[in-house]
């Protein structure tokens, strides 16, 4: 059987449009759709309490104005954070978003995501996969999921709740492995997720010949990363997915 029918966008919006507006709210990903964006990527973890929520950092601090690790926190207490005005004023009182709140987002504005199943030191990569990958199967077409991950065990894990034409899974490098075609064939990888700067061609080479869709993060200077599309590069995750979108709709116009 083969990966579910995905039509891959261009440009992947970070953490939602994180670059004009809070990352991984509610109002990122309304900013990425009002762009033109049709795809973003966000990152789902657990409350101490087991609420699925948007968000990438273990500790509140960064993005709240709020303080302390996400792991000790339960929705009463998460849901009173005011985590934009941190990014800017027009932002003040954004709430932390449920993974329940997006998913009814994405639904309404007719998206696709890339979730991040963030292990954060010390978490349970099982206990994450088994809250929240139902919830995602359930609420999403295949054709607008995938579901990514660092954590080997994590995507094992996803892989035993769901078949391959059922989900497609991505598999997150920072430096490329050399084992990499293993640890993607051990989970009927759909795509790679390597951080750019660090890919090389021969790498990009081996993926795309082997099959994978490779979905490069996190590209901010379209100019920079012009060449690699020659490499066969599906999709770039950015932070700027208004100015990814106009530098490649000039260099088409010439």
């Amino acid at each position: 059987m083969t990966h579910p029918a995905i039509t891959l966008p261009t440009l992947i919006a970070h953490r939602g449009y994180s670059a004009a507006a809070p990352e991984n709210t509610l109002a990122a990903v309304r900013a990425a759709h009002e762009a033109g964006a049709r795809w973003v990527e966000l990152d789902v973890q657990l409350l101490g309490d087991g609420t699925p929520v948007i968000w990438h950092d273990a500790e509140v601090d960064r993005c709240s104005d709020g303080r302390g690790n996400l792991n000790t926190l339960t929705w009463p207490q998460a849901k009173v954070l005011d985590v934009g005005s941190w990014f800017g004023d027009s932002f003040a009182d954004e709430k932390m978003a449920s993974l329940e709140a997006m998913l009814a987002l994405l639904n309404e504005l007719e998206m696709g995501v890339n979730m991040e199943i963030k292990v954060n030191k010390g978490r349970d990569p099982i206990e994450l996969v088994n809250r929240v990958l139902p919830e995602m199967l359930d609420a999403l077409s295949p054709e607008r999921l995938i579901v990514s991950s660092f954590d080997v065990d994590a995507l094992k894990h996803c892989r035993t709740l769901a078949p391959k034409e059922e989900l497609a899974l991505g598999v997150l490098f920072g430096n490329t492995p050399r084992e990499w075609r293993a640890l993607c064939e051990a989970v009927d990888a759909f795509s790679i997720h390597p951080h750019w700067p660090r890919l090389k061609r021969d790498q990009a080479d081996a993926m795309h010949q082997a099959g994978y869709q490779l979905l490069c993060y996190t590209a901010n200077d379209p100019s920079a990363f012009n060449n690699r599309w020659e490499w066969g590069i599906a999709s770039v995750i950015t932070d700027e997915p208004a100015i990814f979108k106009r530098f490649l709709d000039n260099q088409h116009s010439k």
